[in-house]
């Protein structure tokens, strides 16, 4: 299939701005990167440079804003999601603003996204919203409970899990952490968050008491004539965990327990939001621990709480369903 590339000295330049500059994850990064020029591995081709090769355009001379528009139709009409049509308008925005900054182009095809007159401009969506799922309170114990205790692997699985939950932690956050962030006589962590931003994190008892027998029984096994590191969780080989690497075991106990949704550990996460909401906790306290530059951010919890909430009292209130004369 053709392809337009994107000339090394653009392409390496952008990476480095995003990596440094912007100080992105390298999950971010290889998420516009993968918006950008494409994955063929994902099935269909999606990428920006996999549609001009397609149609045969020249970057970036041959690029316009109807070119664009052009994009976002071929993406919506493979059933591509607004959000994600979003997201790589985002990451080519990003590249155009960058090849501006650095003079290599005059002018950019790509508009800031604003309302002009009311009317969303040629180059937003209306984004559907999409509320995050999450795990019950029964759904959690059984997951927590699925690890084998008596295994080191199984002590350390069983902390990450009550970890994620108990905190609310980011995976990144999780597999970032060393011992010495971690003081489980206060019950707190000190937390790297996004953009490099340091927060406290909370624990419960549980958690720490898992943690603190993976620490005494678990983590001394696993490093067992191993080269010494901080990493708090680490793999049979001694060396840190990899987000892939807890997704998928995550993934294996939730099948364990028997919960038929796919159980990421970001589900942790939202789970952890919601259930606070629901048991009365006051949204900023929550964007706090979460760690959310924005209120509104946060304020999606409060929509999956009100879903709860409308089911629990159908389910419930005697007078429900019922029609009254």
């Amino acid at each position: 299939m053709a392809t337009a590339p994107l000339p090394d000295n653009y392409f390496d330049g952008f990476l480095a701005h995003l990596e440094t500059e912007l100080n992105l994850s390298p999950r971010t990064v290889r998420n516009y990167v993968n918006d950008i020029r494409g994955n063929l591995e994902h099935g269909a081709p999606k990428g920006f440079f996999q549609y001009l090769g397609i149609h045969r355009i020249h970057f970036p001379a041959g690029v316009d804003k109807y070119v664009i528009r052009s994009y976002m139709a071929w993406l919506l009409e493979q059933g591509v999601v607004k959000n994600s049509v979003a997201r790589k308008l985002s990451a080519i925005r990003a590249l155009y603003r960058y090849l501006l900054r650095e003079e290599m182009i005059a002018e950019s095809p790509m508009p800031v996204a604003r309302k002009h007159g009311g009317r969303l401009s040629a180059f937003s969506l209306k984004l559907d919203k999409r509320l995050p799922s999450f795990l019950t309170t029964d759904e959690i114990e059984r997951l927590l409970s699925a690890p084998d205790q008596i295994t080191p692997q199984g002590l350390r699985d069983r902390a990450i899990m009550e970890l994620i939950y108990a905190a609310g932690l980011r995976i990144s956050e999780l597999t970032s952490l060393q011992l010495e962030q971690v003081d489980l006589y206060s019950r707190e962590l000190r937390v790297w968050g996004k953009g490099s931003k340091e927060r406290l994190a909370l624990i419960g008892q549980p958690a720490a008491m898992a943690i603190k027998t993976y620490l005494k029984r678990g983590r001394p096994e696993l490093m067992k004539d191993k080269k010494p590191n901080s990493a708090l969780f680490v793999n049979y080989q001694g060396t840190r965990l990899t987000a892939r690497w807890i997704q998928e075991l995550v993934l294996k106990y939730a099948r364990q327990a028997g919960i038929r949704q796919e159980v990421h550990p970001h589900l942790l996460r939202h789970s952890f939001a919601t259930h606070l909401l629901d048991g009365g906790a006051d949204l900023r306290v929550v964007q706090e621990l979460l760690g959310h530059a924005s209120l509104s951010t946060t304020q999606i919890y409060t929509h999956v709480s009100r879903n709860q909430a409308r089911k629990v009292y159908l389910a419930s209130h005697p007078l429900a369903h019922e029609e009254r004369e």
